[in-house]
């Protein structure tokens, strides 16, 4: 299975991007989803999940702001992010909550400007 992100960008803070994340198969068959993010010099953290029926849970960083949502027929998972603040900048990954991953890819890049 291939999990692609892609959506990222240049954003003022305060301000919001979409990411996507394109599976080369059903979703329905991965189960929990994640998005992960890692900032410079820094180790990869979970920021949200979602379960094959669309229950989320988020750290705390980014609770209010981030929301991550599921469309099964497309086999894409989203993470809408508003009111970015320059800590949300990193690599964005998606990938399998669980144990077993993926791929990781090229993520895509976040940055945040003041």
């Amino acid at each position: 299975v291939q999990l692609q992100a892609s959506g990222g960008g240049l954003v003022q803070a305060g301000g919001s991007l979409r990411l996507s994340c394109v599976a080369s198969r059903s979703i329905r068959s991965i189960g929990v989803i994640a998005w992960y993010r890692q900032a410079p010099g820094k180790e990869r953290e979970l920021v949200a999940t979602i379960t094959a029926v669309g229950h989320t849970e988020y750290v705390g960083s980014v609770k209010g702001r981030f929301t991550i949502s599921r469309d099964n027929a497309k086999n894409t998972v989203y993470l809408q992010m508003n009111s970015l603040k320059s800590e949300d900048a990193g690599v964005y990954y998606c990938n399998t909550w669980g144990p077993r991953k993926y791929d990781w890819g090229q993520g895509t890049q976040v940055t945040v400007s003041s």
